[in-house]
């Protein structure tokens, strides 16, 4: 039996508008329908998209984020949007954290380290906007035979800093509740730094093997990356360095 489409107008014969795309069993909103379609449905959904991307980004991040990039993108959660929630969580947990990077840190790197700190805790979103487009061009630099746009490039590299704003996130947590453990948590930071860094090359290898790399090659390449990226952060630290010893 045909109907008119509830949200242009056409004639609607299946289950889905053919102009549109809106489902023809569009129904009035009533109490029961919100709670057993819209929230249950809804909640559902979101947390089944968060929990399979989480797990694929965990367990097989390279091979699942390339397949999405080549169009298997049914059942993930969109990484502008996984970003985003990490953020919104990582700034409501934020004021409650006790200890900063920077009194983990010597005195001589200390103003560096904490102005550093308080520019990406007051711009996350800026961070994020310099430091994901500056890793793509780096990915694409020692990748450039993949044959893969920058676009995708900045698509692969998000997925890649959602995993490790996640990663930040468990030590914010930490913070939290242990305050005076400075040596521990100096320790836990270098073991994320090292995790991050080991996932960095983890992601890349896995993300172009079916690129036409040889498996050294790969791992070169994959290796590269991370270290380019520590190289110019070094040379970066060490400019703000001498720029906040100079004499005012």
């Amino acid at each position: 039996m045909e109907a008119n489409c509830l949200n242009c107008g056409n004639e609607v014969s299946q289950k889905y508008c053919g102009h549109c795309g809106q489902t023809s069993s569009t129904h009035r909103y009533s109490l029961k329908h919100f709670i057993t379609h819209d929230f249950i449905h809804g909640v559902w959904h979101v947390d089944k998209g968060i929990l399979y991307t989480l797990k694929e980004l965990f367990v097989n991040p390279g091979n699942s984020v390339r397949g999405y990039v080549l169009g298997k993108r049914v059942g993930y959660f969109n990484f502008i949007t996984l970003i985003l929630l990490v953020l919104g969580i990582s700034g409501l947990l934020g004021p409650y954290t006790h200890i900063k990077l920077a009194d983990l840190m010597s005195e001589s790197s200390k103003k560096t380290v904490s102005e550093l700190e308080a520019f990406a805790s007051h711009y996350p979103k800026l961070v994020l906007l310099i430091t994901i487009p500056i890793t793509s061009l780096f990915s694409l630099f020692w990748f450039r035979k993949a044959k893969f746009n920058y676009a995708e490039h900045l698509v692969l590299n998000s997925y890649k800093a959602a995993v490790e704003m996640i990663v930040s996130l468990v030590f914010t947590v930490i913070t939290i509740f242990y305050t005076n453990l400075k040596g521990l948590l100096l320790i836990y930071y270098l073991g994320i730094e090292v995790f991050v860094f080991v996932y960095t090359i983890w992601f890349y290898y896995q993300f172009f093997s079916k690129s036409g790399y040889s498996k050294k090659a790969l791992l070169i390449r994959s290796f590269m990356v991370p270290a380019s990226i520590m190289f110019l952060s070094v040379v970066v630290g060490i400019i703000m360095g001498v720029l906040n010893h100079l004499p005012h």
